[in-house]
């Protein structure tokens, strides 16, 4: 299934977020997804700490191998984040009386994703959070082994 259609089935289940030009986004994550890699979850949101910027759109995946963030600019280029779980430290959650915000927390930034639905916030936490621990348990027993 294409990004662009997995996208639209979380916007149809977890509706009231704020999201624009989401198929320019899917489209510089299938850019970037290796062969072997699928997507997991799909999520969009704004990427800002702004309660009044609403044009910093941006689209989270959680594939098989990584946390990706992309986001197409207006005029051109796009910007891409690639997070791996040996780079991840961990997740807050806000829910605000409208919408709720994500904050992902890294070795060398903290990505805020705000603007979401509040009846996605335990699902995004939920995926997220169970993927790092999977992974990261994955890597601490490949450490062991050696």
């Amino acid at each position: 299934m294409k990004v662009y259609e997995k996208l639209i089935e979380y916007i149809n289940t977890y509706p009231g977020g704020i999201a624009w030009r989401i198929k320019k986004h899917c489209k510089v994550i299938e850019e970037h997804l290796n062969p072997e890699e699928e997507i997991l979850f799909i999520f969009t949101g704004q990427k800002t700490l702004s309660l009044f910027d609403i044009f910093s759109t941006c689209v989270v995946a959680i594939t098989n191998k990584r946390l990706i963030v992309a986001k197409k600019r207006v005029l051109w280029g796009y910007s891409f984040i690639s997070i791996t779980p040996d780079m991840y430290n961990d997740l807050t959650v806000r829910e605000g009386v409208i919408w709720g915000r994500v904050t992902i927390d890294t070795v060398k930034e903290v990505i805020t994703i705000s603007k979401l639905s509040k009846k996605a916030l335990s699902k995004i936490e939920t995926e997220i959070t169970e993927y790092m621990i999977r992974e990261k348990q994955k890597y601490q027993a490949n450490e062991e082994e050696s």
